[in-house]
Order: C-alpha cells, then sequence, then structure tokens
C-alpha cells in the first residue's frame, strides 16, 4: 500500500485533516490559492443563488469588500431598500383597489368573483357553522332553539322576584317592574303598608338588573 494512498489515511489513528478536507471540498478559487474552498460567499446583484468556493482567510478578506450594491446609483439604492420592506412584492395605496374605491357592498354581498352574490350555502362552503351558526348545524327537519342566557344566581332570583322569564328583553322588564310598582305602592291599597316589604323586593330585583344591563 502507498504510503500517501487515501485508504492509508483513512485507517491511520489520527488523519490528516488537510487532506481530508481537501478530498471533501472543492478548492479554494482564490487566484493562486490551492487550499481546501470549505467557505461558501456569494457571487453578487443578479447572481443570486451562485457562491464561490474560498479557504477561511480568502473568504474573510472577500467579505471585507464585498458589496452587494455595488455600481448602482444612490436612488436605486433607495427603491430597492424600501421594496425590501415588503419583500419586494408590489402594493397599492389606499383607495384604489376595487373594495376601497366602491365601498363595502350595501346589500352586505361580497366583492371579487362572487360580488353580486347573496351569501348563503350555495356561495359559502361553511361546513362547521361558523358563520350560519346553528342554523348550519341543524338537521334539516330540526327546530333550531334560541340561544338561552346563562345567568348567576342572583340574576336568576331577580328575573323570578319579577316573574319573568330569563329571555325578558329591555322593554318587557321595565313594563313589569311598572306594573308590579303600582300594584304594591301603599298609595295603590288605600295606604296598607302590608306589602312594602314585596315592594322592596321588586325594586331591588329591578336595581340588580339595570346594574347588570339587562334594562
Amino acid at each position: 500500500m502507498k504510503l500517501d494512498s487515501k485508504l492509508f489515511d483513512r485507517i491511520r489513528v489520527k488523519p490528516d485533516a488537510e487532506r481530508v478536507a481537501r478530498d471533501v471540498n472543492p478548492a479554494c478559487e482564490w487566484d493562486g490559492c490551492d487550499a481546501p474552498g470549505a467557505y461558501r460567499a456569494p457571487k453578487g446583484r443578479g447572481r443570486e443563488g451562485q457562491y464561490f468556493n474560498f479557504c477561511i482567510d480568502h473568504v474573510r478578506d472577500y467579505n471585507k469588500s464585498y458589496n452587494y450594491f455595488q455600481g448602482l446609483p444612490d436612488d436605486a439604492v433607495i427603491s430597492y431598500q424600501k421594496d425590501a420592506a415588503t419583500g419586494h412584492r408590489p402594493t397599492w395605496r389606499m383607495g384604489v383597489n376595487r373594495t376601497a374605491a366602491e365601498g363595502p357592498d350595501p346589500s352586505g354581498r361580497r366583492s371579487g368573483p362572487t360580488r353580486g352574490m347573496p351569501l348563503d350555502d350555495e356561495t359559502i362552503n361553511d361546513p362547521f357553522g361558523i358563520f350560519h351558526g346553528a342554523r348550519a348545524r341543524a338537521k334539516p327537519d330540526e327546530t333550531v332553539m334560541p340561544l338561552r342566557r346563562r345567568l348567576t344566581p342572583l340574576q336568576q332570583k331577580a328575573f323570578d322576584d319579577l316573574g319573568l322569564d330569563e329571555g325578558a328583553d329591555k322593554a318587557e322588564i321595565k313594563a313589569r317592574y311598572k306594573l308590579l310598582v303600582k300594584r304594591h305602592h301603599p298609595d295603590a291599597n288605600g295606604g296598607d303598608r302590608s306589602l312594602e316589604d314585596r315592594l322592596r323586593q321588586i325594586i331591588q330585583a329591578y336595581n340588580y338588573l339595570k346594574s347588570a344591563g339587562f334594562c
């Protein structure tokens, strides 16, 4: 076996690192250098994705003098840097696109290819019922029940004190309150004060619902 054989070099306890690097990597592309070119350096503007192979010393020298914008006028450099902020993708001024220029469709319909078409099951693929809510999740022959409020125990008690269902709206709560106050007020009962506790309960229930935003 020859002493300079690649096989001999591999079976040595400590291989020659320089020779291994030379075998694995191409030669340095710096003029007059035959060291392994283990380090890549970009070739420059207009040659993106292409690289030189240099040794460690020459890649440092190359990087010190490397200028991507070399040969470009200042206004071209500024324009490039401005476009780089958006990834060199096209942009538009506010109001020049169709939706911004025409405004939203007053009918509530979509813009683009489906502009002018109503928002229904034929124009929107909504398998999870995100846009249609319970109606999209219900079976064809299933009646959709209205959503019920989640009440705290005190809120439920206030509705019970007024004799109202938890689904009552603001107008119903106010109308019920006025009716009960007139019915239990001492002036409406010939000065009888036996219903004052009930009247106080009604007023407290109404004030609680009012503070909670129900009326």
